[in-house]
C-alpha cells in the first residue's frame, strides 16, 4: 500500500458498525433520563458533544460524550464588572451535587455494573459488544457577558470543587462552517492527526496526546493547507504550519484558539502545550520520512 492509499483511509470516520453502536449507547442513555422520576420536573437539555458529535472520531476514540444540561437557573461570568444585568438567585433544588446524584442514580439503573463514578468529571458508561464507552457530564446552562454581547456555554462542576466552561455549539458551528469552505477537508484531517497520534503512540515512536488536542490543532491550520490535491500534500502542509508557528512562547496576539474560538488553546490550565504541539509535528514528519 502506498503512503497516499494509507493517509487517504485514515481519513475516514468511524466504520458503520461503530457508528451503530455510538448510536445505540446515546440512544439508551437518552432512555435511561427519560425514565428517571426525579427528572420530571427538572429542565434538562441531553446532547451529545466531542468529537462523535462533531464528526471527527477515528475508531481508536470512538467513545461518546453525552452532556445533560440542567436549564432549571443560569450560572454567570462577566468580563468587566457591571456587564451582568442585575437578577435574583436560584433558590430551586437543583444543586450541581444534586444533578450528578440523580444522573448516577438514572445511570446505574440502566446500566447496573457498569457506571464508573469514581472520574471528577464525568459519569462513565463501560461498553460491551453492543454499546461503546460513553461519559455523561452533568452541567449547568452558562452566559458569559462582555462589553458587548454575551455568549452562551456549559458550566461543569467537577467533585474536586473545581469547574469547566465549555462552549459545545460553536465547537460544532464552526468546525462545520471550515469544513465546508476546505470542501469537506478539514474534518478528514482532523480525523488524519488523530490516526497519525495514535500510530505514533502504538509503536512507542511519540506520545499520547488527546484527540481534541488534534482536532484544535488541524483547526488552527489555514484553510489553503486543506487545498493540496493529495493527502499527503495535505498532512505535509499541516505538520509544517503547526511546527512553524508553534516556536517559541505563547505571543501577546494572534494566540491559536480552540474549535470554538471561546478558548485559548494555550494556557496554564490546559493538559497541553505548544510543546507537545511542535514536538508531535517533528514527529510526525520524522515518521513519515518526509523532506
Amino acid at each position: 500500500m502506498s503512503l497516499e492509499d494509507k493517509l487517504s483511509g485514515w481519513t475516514g470516520p468511524s466504520s458503520s458498525t461503530e457508528q451503530d453502536k455510538q448510536d445505540r449507547t446515546e440512544r439508551m442513555i437518552r432512555q435511561a433520563i427519560d425514565a428517571h422520576e426525579p427528572f420530571n420536573d427538572c429542565s434538562l437539555k441531553v446532547f451529545a458533544k466531542g468529537s462523535y458529535a462533531n464528526n471527527t472520531n477515528v475508531r481508536a476514540d470512538s467513545d461518546v460524550d453525552i452532556a445533560v444540561e440542567c436549564t432549571e437557573c443560569q450560572y454567570w461570568e462577566e468580563s468587566e464588572k457591571g456587564n451582568h444585568p442585575p437578577s435574583g438567585s436560584y433558590e430551586g433544588i437543583w444543586t450541581p451535587e444534586k444533578l450528578r446524584a440523580e444522573l448516577l442514580s438514572a445511570m446505574n439503573k440502566k446500566f447496573p455494573g457498569q457506571v464508573d463514578s469514581s472520574g471528577s468529571t464525568a459519569i462513565q458508561i463501560n461498553s460491551n459488544s453492543a454499546r461503546v464507552d460513553a461519559d455523561v457530564v452533568p452541567c449547568f446552562s452558562y452566559r458569559y457577558y462582555m462589553n458587548h454581547g454575551s455568549r452562551d456555554g456549559t458550566k461543569i462542576f467537577k467533585t474536586d470543587s473545581s469547574s469547566i466552561v465549555n462552549y459545545p455549539v460553536q465547537q460544532k458551528e464552526n468546525g462545520t462552517a471550515k469544513n465546508n469552505r476546505t470542501g469537506y477537508a478539514y474534518k478528514k484531517g482532523a480525523r488524519l492527526l488523530k490516526r497519525v497520534e495514535n500510530a505514533m503512540a502504538q509503536d512507542g515512536t511519540f506520545r499520547e496526546l488527546p484527540s481534541f488536542f488534534m482536532e484544535c490543532l488541524a483547526y488552527n491550520c489555514p484553510d489553503n493547507a486543506f487545498s493540496h490535491p493529495t493527502w499527503t500534500e495535505r498532512l505535509r502542509a499541516m505538520l509544517l504550519h503547526i511546527w512553524n508557528n508553534l516556536q517559541g512562547d505563547e505571543p501577546s496576539s494572534g494566540r491559536w484558539l480552540e474549535v470554538s474560538e471561546c478558548v485559548f488553546l494555550f494556557h496554564s490550565n490546559q493538559k497541553w502545550t505548544r510543546e507537545d504541539g511542535r514536538e508531535f509535528a517533528k514527529a510526525a514528519w520524522n515518521y513519515f520520512g518526509f523532506k
